[in-house]
């Protein structure tokens, strides 16, 4: 019997990756989102696996996707966390001040 490729195998690691690109550029949120799709998808394709292992040649690219994932939305987890902290305790504002405040500094020293 000739061997396929689970079908999510490839888009679970891709959106994976990208989940650490998306914990950073959207304090979280986006991470969460995209790892929890990647997570779902290895989780469908482990199942398919379980039912037939010996139709499946990929097997190895679900798990490495599944860590990875795992990884992205513990990242990213903790980022809301923070970002929730921050706002709730009215942190970020102050942060986003200095911030301002020292990038006006910097171009009137230009």
């Amino acid at each position: 019997m000739e061997q396929q490729k689970l079908p999510n195998a490839t888009i679970s690691i891709v959106l994976g990756i990208i989940s650490f690109i998306g914990c950073c550029c959207t304090s979280g949120f986006g991470g969460v989102v995209l790892s929890g799709i990647a997570l779902f998808l290895a989780k469908k394709d482990e199942k398919k696996y379980i039912e037939s292992p010996e139709s499946y040649s990929n097997y190895g690219q679900v798990k490495t996707a599944k860590i990875i994932a795992i990884i992205g939305l513990v990242i990213s987890l903790i980022i809301v966390a923070i970002y929730l902290y921050l706002m709730s305790t009215g942190q970020l504002d102050e942060m986003r001040d200095q911030y301002m405040e020292m990038i006006e500094e910097m171009q009137q020293n230009q």
